[in-house]
């Protein structure tokens, strides 16, 4: 369904700069990208095993939509809050229309993978079997299985007048059961959560059947009520707000603050149920007016409940039925020597260096740059931002291992990244552990930028080697994140690098950089500059800006986009998420074409390009970590850095190109609101991700 469909609106009467047909929703965009996600599940070109991943990720996603955005639209209405969104809704019409919207998609997900994926699982001998269905060979094996490893961790929990409804945790699956008194027949209910440590699927001793775990339970459901009568269960699940939400003006301690809300978080408020679509009425009632539910709030599916565990199916060892593995190349200058690896900081301070991960490999550049810096005898300090990081991070051993080598290390960790809160308190803990300065950003903001510095004493003094990315320091990502990082010795860029840093971990406040775009101070009125730099340019057919970010929200970015489209700048939006701008409206946006491109490997890198950035034909690129929403403009420190190198501009603008001729993976956007699947003609067909990676083949060759 198109944006303007459901909300009534026409793209021809845009009028005036706050009327809300120039917008289209943000949370509705949002489910659109999920949409795009879940066509890559239903794409029979790709892997099977592929679509199966992709249709886990979908899952995942809506999981985490409900957790945060429709958690806060929830909280909102509570609130009384009736502030208008871009395109003119209030939180309770919001919540109205994404019910409708994700009602559609998720009906289609289960459809999806219960009709399509896993018979075609089935086929190449992957079969997800119901219980039923089993011989008593089969059950009998199972039955073993289930009294010694699952039987003893489950918990029947009564629900009566000495048994009030019992918590139900956020993403846990249950069974609903019900039971018979054999002496009475009163009829009562109980719940039993799966427990979230066991395996999703049971596999069968032939080693190519699955079994879903709650059938398994349901099945012997009687152990767990000797002397009651199980006349039937039914698999429901939770989902709750698990947004942070802390008072940090008020935080003395903001570690001690944020461990307070992560245990709060458990108890959040329920906002979504998912139960079988063959449960009674009288089931979803009570579970409902337990839970504090509307009805828009129940999603009855068919089939399996929190498609989540099927990253355990994809995960099968069957080459087949995968994607080639890529194994991401070292370029030739940083290639090792036959006396072993290069001194990436003679390298970096022959010429700037510019990765493209996960095309380029980020333990042959980033993790060694910091890995080398910590040993280097001449490093003075390593300063680094920590936004998400792995449990195994290389990068943070390095930084522990600087410290106690006596080298000054400061690591900004940022402890309120969503749902790594956890995670970073641990490795924050250990490197204070270690020596290691460890500082956990500004109150009121949330430090988002990934910057490193590493000030060096050489020959001539101390020299300042910098990397500027628009990815977190976190290995695992980089293997299925796309993003750019740039290394480079530029004397602006150390000294902005050096501004920044003490502003984060003193009481300075810059008035200016050299080079560095910051945020939440200047940025938007940087873009917005950047932006009206090519309306001169226009009249001769030369002023021209391309864009590529994950979202595209913030008011004051989207007129100055109309505004250029106006004055006949060509625009081209790269979008993998949100966009609340209408591209091709006449008199509006004729100018501006929007497309997104979701495959593989998540498009997660910011660019920014500019024909004419200055007015003077000379065309200027920027990398970062920055999106143009106000959460990122107003609410964190980001940070953008200019590409000056002709080189590297090449090389990004080849990306961009790549990217606006993909024919495989892309979609564009028209001005209803509706996404469109790019088709390609024979012999024309450009798939950027392949193309990435022929490009990472060369650039490792000498």
């Amino acid at each position: 369904m198109s944006q303007e469909k459901a909300l009534g609106l026409s793209p021809q009467s845009t009028g005036a700069s706050d009327s809300p047909a120039r917008y289209l929703n943000r949370e509705l965009s949002w489910l659109d990208f999920n949409a795009r996600v879940l066509a890559m599940a239903a794409d029979p070109r790709v892997p099977l095993l592929e679509r199966v991943k992709f249709c886990a990720i979908f899952a995942g996603n809506l999981d985490e939509f409900y957790e945060v955005r429709i958690a806060g639209l929830k909280n909102q209405v509570a609130a009384g809050v009736g502030t208008l969104t871009l395109d003119g809704l209030r939180p309770r019409d919001q919540l109205r229309i994404t019910a409708e919207a994700v009602r559609e998609l998720a009906k289609a997900h289960a459809d999806l993978f219960g009709n399509v994926l896993r018979p075609a699982l089935t086929n190449v001998g992957i079969e997800l079997v119901n219980i039923e269905d089993l011989d008593e060979a089969d059950r009998a094996s199972l039955q073993a299985i289930f009294m010694e490893g699952i039987f003893p961790v489950l918990t029947p929990l009564a629900v009566d007048p000495g048994h009030p409804f019992p918590y139900i945790s956020n993403l846990s699956l249950n069974l609903a059961v019900m039971v018979s008194d054999r002496s009475s027949g009163d009829t009562r209910f109980a719940r039993v959560k799966i427990p979230p440590l066991l395996p999703r699927f049971i596999t069968l001793p032939d080693g190519r059947r699955w079994l879903p775990l709650e059938q398994l339970i349901s099945a012997n459901l009687q152990s767990l009520f000797p002397g009651m009568e199980v006349t039937d269960s039914f698999a429901f699940r939770v989902t709750r707000n698990a947004d942070l939400v802390l008072e940090e003006s008020e935080a003395h301690d903001l570690l001690a603050a944020v461990e307070t809300e992560l245990r709060r978080r458990r108890f959040g408020r329920a906002v979504r149920l998912e139960i079988v679509d063959n449960a009674p009425d009288e089931i979803v009632d009570m579970l409902r007016e337990e839970l504090e539910l509307r009805n828009d709030d129940v999603l009855r599916l068919r089939g399996l409940l929190d498609l989540t565990g099927v990253f355990l199916l994809a995960g099968i060892d069957r080459p087949e039925l995968k994607d080639e593995r890529w194994s991401p190349r070292t370029q030739h200058r940083l290639r090792d020597t036959p006396d072993g690896p290069p001194d990436l900081f003679d390298v970096i301070a022959r010429g700037d260096v510019l990765v493209h991960h996960p095309y380029d490999s980020f333990v042959t550049s980033v993790e060694r740059f910091i890995s080398q810096a910590a040993t280097d005898p001449n490093v003075l300090t390593i300063k680094l931002t920590l936004y998400r990081t792995s449990g195994d991070s290389p990068v943070v051993q390095a930084l522990i291992e600087a410290a106690e080598r006596g080298k000054q290390v400061v690591a900004l960790v940022e402890l309120k990244a969503r749902f790594d809160e956890q995670a970073n308190i641990a490795w924050a803990r250990k490197l204070e552990q270690a020596g290691v300065h460890v500082v956990y950003g500004l109150v009121g903001l949330k430090t988002h930028t990934k910057v490193a510095l590493v000030v060096r004493g050489e020959s001539d003094g101390l020299k300042r080697y910098v990397h500027v990315s628009t990815g977190n320091y976190n290995p695992a990502t980089a293997r299925i994140y796309e993003d750019f990082g740039m290394f480079s010795t530029d004397p602006d860029l150390g000294a902005d690098l050096t501004m920044l840093f003490n502003a984060l971990t003193g009481f300075s406040q810059p008035a200016s950089y050299h080079k560095l775009v910051v945020a939440p101070k200047g940025m938007r009125e940087k873009i917005v500059e950047l932006i009206r730099n090519e309306h001169p340019s226009a009249s001769r057919g030369a002023g021209a800006v391309v864009l590529k970010m994950n979202s595209l929200v913030d008011r004051a970015v989207i007129e100055a986009l109309y505004e250029a489209s106006n004055a006949g700048v060509q625009i081209d939006l790269i979008i993998r998420g949100i966009c609340c701008l209408r591209p091709g409206v006449p008199g509006l946006s004729e100018n501006i074409r929007v497309r997104s491109v979701v495959g593989k490997f998540l498009e997660h890198s910011r660019i920014w390009r500019f024909a004419n950035a200055a007015g003077d034909a000379k065309v200027a690129f920027y990398i970062g970590s920055a999106d143009m929403m106000p959460r990122n403009l107003d609410g964190r420190v980001e940070a953008i850095a200019p590409v000056d190198d002709p080189a590297l501009q090449e090389q990004l603008d080849t990306a961009i190109s790549t990217l606006l001729a993909d024919t495989e993976l892309s979609w564009t956007l028209d001005s209803n609101g509706t996404w469109s699947k790019v088709t390609s003609t024979p012999g024309s067909k450009i798939n950027a991700h392949q193309t990435f990676q022929n490009a990472a083949r060369k650039r490792a060759e000498p």
